[in-house]
């Protein structure tokens, strides 16, 4: 496999196509870095500095894995080149993620603040990247116009307004006179706003013609869009208010939000969109979480849920936690035994020793892997105050 340089990997939100195709990386080790970073300032002339400590750090585990320096050289080559890249510093976010092994390196800048942390495992370490997928995770915006179809991937920091080749764009164009007929009357005041309105169904007489061009076009625009969307991610529609029932009628996408933004969407920037969305999308998020934190409380004492790691590690690995809380700045190093379902913790915990592993990482990686919800959050927010806490399928 070629080597991805970071000019490769896209700066969007990260998705669970993201995390799968980083577990699937070939190649070992896999070095994984997190660190906080500045964004202006002098401040940022720390950023390059915290990364050279932490590399020191992994050529030793490197070393105690028994590589030779010309392959701890070859290996950490585009991570100590990013040391010298005034650029890529000027373009920071709150944190960044870094992951190298033989096959692949990849960058993200994203809007968490993470611990500084740097790991050698024979996967990449990918915990603290959960908290991005729930409770401040990822959505979208879909801004519907008959000028324009706009998709926007965000989160609760980030806004990304997505190329979309082949993605049929302009409703007037497609719908030439009737759309400009029926518009004069219905396109509603003027002005760069949205406000939050159901998105709900009306039927009309006066209507009928414009609706079935419509939701044809919308049936083409939908199944192209489709491609680009995470179809786990809630969608909010934001536009002339006519259009928002019309698309939620068509779309197979099976998040998109009862409540839109009814308005002129085409002078807002992305991160308005994302702001005003955000409003619609955050109790989606709370709610899930606080729901999945009650059924834990209902199911605790059943055998459905526990709190310790000796029956979440091989529930993990069996398939059979549904939903999984994982306490994030925590980690628990060990190792796991698959075949004899034993988990041995590493008497030191002041850090990784000897090839040991997070077991809170591969309990929240097996359960991705195998459908499950993991959610990273807070300590105190995890159900008894624990490192992790698991809800069982069964």
């Amino acid at each position: 496999m070629a080597v991805l340089t970071r000019e490769q990997t896209p700066a969007l939100p990260v998705t669970r196509e993201e995390i799968r195709d980083l577990l699937q990386a070939s190649g070992r080790p896999c070095v994984s870095i997190y660190m906080p970073t500045f964004r202006a300032g002098v401040e940022t002339q720390q950023n390059p500095i915290r990364l050279k400590n932490l590399l020191r750090s992994i050529q030793g585990r490197l070393g105690e894995m028994g590589l030779r320096d010309s392959q701890t050289s070859e290996l950490t080559a585009p991570l100590r080149d990013l040391l010298d890249d005034q650029v890529f510093w000027q373009l920071q976010s709150e944190g960044l993620a870094l992951f190298r092994s033989p096959a692949i390196f990849r960058s993200y800048r994203l809007p968490t603040a993470f611990d500084e942390l740097a790991v050698v495992e024979d996967r990449f370490h990918l915990k603290p990247l959960f908290s991005l997928l729930n409770g401040d995770g990822q959505f979208y915006v879909l801004a519907l116009s008959v000028k324009n179809i706009r998709l926007i991937a965000a989160s609760r920091h980030t806004a990304v307004e997505l190329d979309l080749p082949g993605v049929p764009r302009s409703l007037h164009e497609a719908l030439g006179d009737l759309v400009h007929q029926f518009t004069q009357f219905k396109t509603g005041p003027r002005g760069k706003a949205v406000s939050r309105s159901p998105v709900f169904h009306v039927h009309g007489t006066a209507e009928d013609d414009l609706k079935v061009e419509i939701l044809n076009f919308f049936n083409l625009t939908d199944k192209a869009l489709l491609k680009y969307m995470d179809r786990d991610a809630p969608v909010v529609l934001a536009g002339v208010e006519y259009l928002l029932p019309r698309y939620k009628e068509t779309t197979e996408h099976p998040k998109v939000l009862d409540e839109g933004l009814p308005g002129n969407a085409d002078l807002l920037s992305p991160d308005e969109l994302r702001d005003a969305a955000w409003e619609i999308v955050k109790p989606y998020f709370l709610e899930n979480r606080h729901r999945a934190a009650e059924r834990y409380g209902e199911l605790v004492g059943t055998g459905l849920a526990t709190s310790h790691y000796e029956e979440i590690l091989p529930a993990a690995h069996d398939g059979r936690i549904g939903t999984l809380f994982v306490a994030r700045g925590v980690r628990l190093w060990g190792s796991y035994d698959a075949k004899g379902r034993q988990v041995h913790l590493q008497d030191d915990q002041q850090g990784q020793r000897n090839g040991s592993e997070d077991l809170l990482d591969l309990a929240a990686v097996q359960t991705f892997l195998n459908g499950g919800t993991v959610y990273a959050v807070p300590q105190q927010e995890v159900p008894d105050r624990q490192a992790m806490a698991a809800v069982f399928r069964y």
